[in-house]
């Protein structure tokens, strides 16, 4: 399956077949958590809040694939911990979902908010009987 950028065309047509390739690269890096690599080419300039075509951000992969690193990593880097996808899935709904506590601490310690998103973190660990993240969340 491939991925497209949300506008990388600049608003000139047809995004460029390089910055397709290099954006999928991007992401790719952050499904398999390598913050190294990944961080190098957000220091380079490669947009944070890169999205695909689903409006994943680099932060919604790299915490559904449980790295915690990665995520920590870039919200350093100006990554917004909130920013939902097309389907109003925040990363820490989907760490939730997924039962990646050190991501979900990593999404706190970055301000990720429980009750943002649809369904919200917290509503995903009643959903769940996750006791304790609601516990964590202050959401009991």
């Amino acid at each position: 399956m491939s991925e497209s950028p949300q506008d990388v065309s600049g608003g000139q047509g047809a995004p460029d077949e390089d910055v397709i390739e290099l954006a999928t690269k991007i992401f790719d890096l952050a499904r398999q958590g390598d913050t190294r690599t990944l961080a190098a080419y957000l220091d380079a300039g490669a947009p944070a809040n890169l999205t695909n075509d689903r409006g994943d951000t680099l932060v919604m992969l790299a915490a559904y694939h449980g790295h915690a690193d990665t995520v920590t990593a870039l919200l350093e880097r100006g990554a917004e911990a909130d920013r939902a996808n097309d389907r109003g899935q925040t990363p820490l709904a989907g760490a939730v979902f997924k039962g990646e506590e050190a991501v979900i601490r990593a999404l706190l310690a970055g301000g990720a908010d429980p009750a943002a998103g649809t369904p919200s973190a917290v509503d995903t660990a009643r959903m769940f009987g996750k006791t304790d993240l609601l516990t964590l969340f202050g959401a009991e």
